[in-house]
């Protein structure tokens, strides 16, 4: 019997402190998070970071938790149920981090007799933060505890067309209306070395523009070169000029060199630039969460506006769009009836 096993990021069981706390430690403690020896990781983390952090986090938290609770949980929950209408096979979620977990998801379709599992990353960009540490745990759980079930993942689908054209559409239609100057794609950022590290060439990814459009195997995990893949695909899709859009990434940590250039450094400059109108979009992720609406929805928007800016808007992720559940729901059919991967 076939299911699918849909995982997104995760979020503490609550905004305050306590919870925060476990939910920071999870997450900065995985090796594929934080690439670092294991004492030093914990050093790092336990000894520094979450003498701090889970307060500043909290606090962030607070600022967009929803009375139905963490937006990305609800918004998964959501998208999770649309699409387990649409498919005839047992349908389960999960998050990398907190609750409900990986093992629980498995354990889930397990019960239901489920020995073929589609494991579904709901993340656009392959990256070793995010797609990698998903299927290594899952391969991990299905060896010790789920030797009877077989995985099949999605891979990235960065540049599928029915995800462009979903994409493209979502954002056509969140700006009817508005009359921007400029379009920004702000992606997730991520250290440089993790660029190097998932260059199956390992000698291919410079970590400039010339390496990312030139054609390379190297592509097929590079979390770079596929930000600068939908963006270019979205805009053929939407028609903008060249001079309508620009791609940053965002979130971050000093004391490593991150991918440039930086959405907070751009957007302040912009209002100099005579850019007073502005849009911003996040496709690296599918579910509005902590990065896109504290930090670019309520953040970036109030500094684009000390900077003098004057309109700003942050488009909505794909969430539970019907189109995108309709997109997920066909990918599972067709691996439902073929042995070949889906996307």
């Amino acid at each position: 019997m076939k299911g699918v096993l849909l995982v997104n990021l995760g979020s503490p069981a609550s905004p305050n402190p306590e919870d925060v706390k476990p939910y920071l430690d999870e997450f900065l403690m995985d090796k594929y998070v934080i690439d670092v020896p294991f004492l030093l990781r914990a050093l790092l983390v336990r000894g520094i970071i979450l003498r701090k952090r889970p307060k500043e986090s909290a606090h962030a938290y607070q600022q967009i938790w929803w009375d139905e609770g963490s937006p990305l949980i609800v918004l998964s929950e959501r998208m999770h149920k649309k699409v387990t209408k649409k498919v005839d096979m047992p349908v389960a979620l999960a998050m990398r981090y907190g609750s409900p977990s990986i093992e629980s998801g498995m354990q889930e379709l397990s019960d239901k007799g489920v020995t073929e599992v589609l494991l579904f990353p709901l993340y656009p960009q392959y990256a070793m933060a995010s797609t990698l540490t998903i299927l290594k745990l899952a391969e991990e759980l299905q060896r010790k505890k789920f030797p009877h079930m077989k995985i099949t993942d999605v891979p990235a689908f960065y540049d599928k067309p029915d995800y462009i054209k979903v994409l493209a559409k979502s954002i056509k239609t969140s700006l009817e209306g508005y009359d921007y100057d400029h379009l920004l794609f702000s992606y997730h950022g991520i250290p440089e070395r993790h660029i190097r590290k998932t260059d199956i060439t390992k000698s291919h990814c410079k970590i400039n523009d010339t390496c990312c459009q030139t054609p390379s195997p190297a592509h097929k995990f590079c979390y770079r070169h596929q930000c600068y893949e939908t963006t270019r695909l979205v805009v053929e899709e939407l028609g903008l000029p060249e001079d309508k859009y620009s791609l940053t990434f965002q979130s971050r940590l000093s004391g490593d060199k991150w991918l440039e250039p930086y959405t907070d450094v751009e957007i302040d400059k912009m209002p100099a630039k005579g850019i007073k109108n502005l849009a911003v979009v996040t496709p690296a992720f599918v579910s509005d969460c902590l990065e896109t609406l504290e930090e670019i929805a309520m953040r970036a928007n109030e500094d684009f506006k000390e900077n003098g800016g004057e309109n700003f808007m942050a488009i909505p992720c794909l969430n539970d769009n019907d189109d995108w559940v309709a997109v997920v729901a066909n990918w599972i059919k067709e691996w439902a009836h073929a042995e070949t991967p889906v996307a």
